[in-house]
């Protein structure tokens, strides 16, 4: 199982990748305006990286419940500055968080290296540019909207797993019908993307059934709301061990990629398991 990116490619077959989340927005769920300034959000990244994230996902447009669209504009002024320091300071890969092709290739063009499409390629030039950049692409199901996403959640027959197994299908498909290496995809079921805590739950069980549609799963669960179900706490920053037994369930489960806050506990869960495994 081997994910190809232009600078760097990764054997998945035994080893699952770390993504660390580097927020650069005022209004994320969990750490919204902790890292807004280019700055701080550039020593967070080089944090991430060394408690043992294997690469950086940044996002400049928060994706909560209920969040309001920026321009293309207001999210560019917030992302580049923390790429081009990024990039200035260390060599690792960068993903960038963004449905917008415009967004994206801007951000390929200062040093990014991987393109995550939470809409999956509702921009229409979305997967034309990754292709033209040979750039990697995470391509997530969302139901609606952010802003949306969570009112009025429904799925035939109650049957989030086929919905989102056939959705993921068709987007990789088009995906490489535009030209994207079938190497370079990732996919992503969007856990708190339009799904109630039982649909979320649903989706860690058929890790297994996603992860035979023919590329890598990733997953982002850390702090989401659905692990407060699990555990009592309201409070995002108290989710960890819940997080952490997703991760080594995941894992076990087929999943590659974890998309998390914590870099180095999701880290030692991850390594953990697969020594166990």
């Amino acid at each position: 199982m081997i994910w190809r990116l232009p600078r760097h490619q990764f054997d998945l077959s035994a080893r699952g990748l770390i993504v660390g989340i580097v927020n650069v927005t005022p209004d994320s769920f969990s750490d919204g305006g902790a890292f807004y300034d280019p700055e701080a959000a550039c020593i967070h990244g080089l944090h991430l990286l060394d408690e043992g994230a294997d690469l950086l996902d940044l996002g400049a447009e928060s994706t909560r419940p209920a969040s309001i669209p920026v321009s293309s504009e207001e999210e560019l002024e917030r992302l580049l500055p923390v790429i081009r320091m990024l990039r200035a300071r260390t060599n690792a890969l960068l993903s960038i968080d963004t449905s917008k092709a415009v967004v994206a290739a801007a951000a390929l063009g200062v040093g990014a290296d991987i393109i995550n499409d939470v809409s999956s390629l509702r921009d229409p030039l979305m997967a034309e540019l990754v292709a033209s950049h040979r750039a990697g692409l995470i391509l997530m199901h969302m139901q609606g909207t952010p802003a949306t996403m969570q009112d009025d959640i429904c799925y035939h027959d109650d049957d989030v797993l086929g919905t989102v197994s056939k959705f993921l299908l068709e987007k990789r498909e088009a995906a490489i019908g535009s030209g994207v290496a079938p190497s370079s995809i990732i996919l992503d079921p969007g856990l708190g993307f339009g799904k109630t805590a039982s649909h979320n739950l649903a989706l860690i069980r058929g890790i297994p059934t996603l992860a035979a549609l023919g590329s890598p799963i990733m997953i982002g669960h850390s702090r989401k709301s659905f692990l407060g179900a699990l555990n009592g706490q309201d409070d995002p920053g108290k989710r960890l061990a819940a997080g952490l037994a997703v991760t080594a369930l995941a894992r076990t489960a087929g999943a590659r990629l974890f998309r998390v806050h914590e870099a180095a506990s999701h880290r030692d869960a991850l390594r953990s398991t697969e020594a166990l495994l």
